[in-house]
């Protein structure tokens, strides 16, 4: 069975001399596993198309509960990625996360728009990559269900919490008075609102506002750190990212 569709490649690995074993988020199926024989060979139809964090049309056969890459060409190269190490870095940590949290085999479009959106962000350096991060982080974890409860303090319900508090283990805010927790860090007014703003923008949105100083270093710290806890994971990508992100 041929099945023509639009693929980001999440990952890839070399397989035998020519070959890639890839993880792709496609339009029609979610996550699912495929092999690009010859990828690697010199002039290969298929190799450009079938690099990591590449968007590209694919023609896949399935047989026997196995995709195989039978034609690719390339949508969107994301080009600044390859041109920046730490860009590079960024986008490598989108496609892990999205990789993590993708359900195999499910159809998710709102996850491909938020991993496709993002990685075009940094591609052509729209925004702060620390906000696009941050954005991302969070819309992530809303997107696969664990989206943060930061509509008013979750003890007395005041709409704008005084010194608010953002618990990484059950994603609620509150007021510094209302509550003690260990599990919890610090926000600001302007943190909350950003925060409160990626929860509920449209997609095509996503990371016009402004933020900077000290309320991007505390919006950024608590989505880090919320799908970390929320993942129960380490992510190598991140790691790596940090040996080159901006201070």
């Amino acid at each position: 069975m041929f099945e023509t569709t639009r693929a980001l490649v999440l990952r890839e690995v070399k397989y035998k001399e020519a070959d890639r074993i890839l993880t792709l988020f496609t339009a029609d199926n979610g996550k699912i596993t495929a092999k690009a024989r010859g990828a690697l060979r010199k002039g290969s139809r298929t190799g450009a198309a079938t690099q990591q964090l590449c968007y590209s049309d694919m023609t896949l056969f399935f047989n026997k509960g196995k995709w195989t890459v039978n034609e690719a060409t390339v949508i969107e190269p994301f080009d600044g990625l390859k041109e920046d190490i730490a860009a590079f870095a960024l986008g490598s940590y989108f496609a892990e996360c999205v990789e993590a949290l993708a359900v195999e085999d499910q159809k998710d479009p709102a996850l491909l728009s938020l991993a496709l959106n993002s990685l075009y962000a940094v591609s052509r350096s729209l925004y702060d990559a620390r906000l696009v991060k941050a954005a991302f982080e969070l819309r992530l974890m809303s997107l696969s269900g664990y989206r943060p409860a930061a509509e008013r303090c979750a003890v007395c319900g005041a709409e704008e919490p005084e010194e608010p508090m953002f618990d990484l283990i059950d994603g609620t805010v509150f007021c510094r008075k209302c509550r003690a927790s260990g599990s919890a860090v610090s926000l600001d007014a302007a943190s909350l609102a950003a925060m409160r703003r990626v929860l509920n923008a449209p997609p095509k949105q996503l990371f016009s506002f402004e933020l900077g100083g000290e309320a991007l270093i505390t919006l950024a710290f608590a989505a880090e750190h919320y799908l970390l806890h929320q993942t129960e994971r380490s992510f190598g990508t991140l790691e790596y990212y940090k040996q080159f992100a901006r201070k």
